[in-house]
């Protein structure tokens, strides 16, 4: 929670590349290496796999992989969390994105993917690109 606590406060404070560092960059490879850990320790002896949803959820039920899983997404959610930041800042002054991306990251925090959608979406609609949005995802 610190790393994604530095973020949100680094909202207001674009300043300050302290706390983008920290929950941005630091607490990720932290999180990293302590999955690389886990996953060096518990990987050998373990069941299941990816080739399936079973094979993932026997994979899983190891409680040592399951903690392994966790981090993975603590990660890599922090990580695309300080990624919509770098974009919300370097969007134009004007265009509310610095604070349009506080609702992105809690959503980010909580469901992943649907953090990024909506932030991508409002993105989109804050450089006017709904419609080219739209036509480059029709089939």
């Amino acid at each position: 929670m610190t790393g994604w606590l530095a973020l949100a406060l680094w909202v207001p404070a674009a300043w300050s590349t302290r706390l983008a560092l920290f929950g941005g960059r630091l607490v990720p490879l932290l999180l990293s290496s302590v999955y690389a850990a886990c996953i060096a320790f518990w990987w050998s002896g373990s069941d299941g796999g990816f080739e399936s949803l079973d094979a993932v959820a026997l994979l899983f039920s190891h409680k040592g992989l399951l903690l392994a899983g966790w981090i993975h997404y603590l990660a890599f959610d922090l990580l695309v969390g300080r990624w919509q930041l770098d974009q919300a800042l370097a969007a134009p002054s004007g265009s509310g994105m610095r604070w349009l991306a506080l609702p992105c990251l809690v959503a980010t925090l909580m469901f992943g993917p649907v953090g990024l959608m909506l932030f991508l979406v409002l993105a989109a609609a804050r450089r006017g690109a709904g419609p080219a949005l739209a036509r480059q995802v029709s089939p």
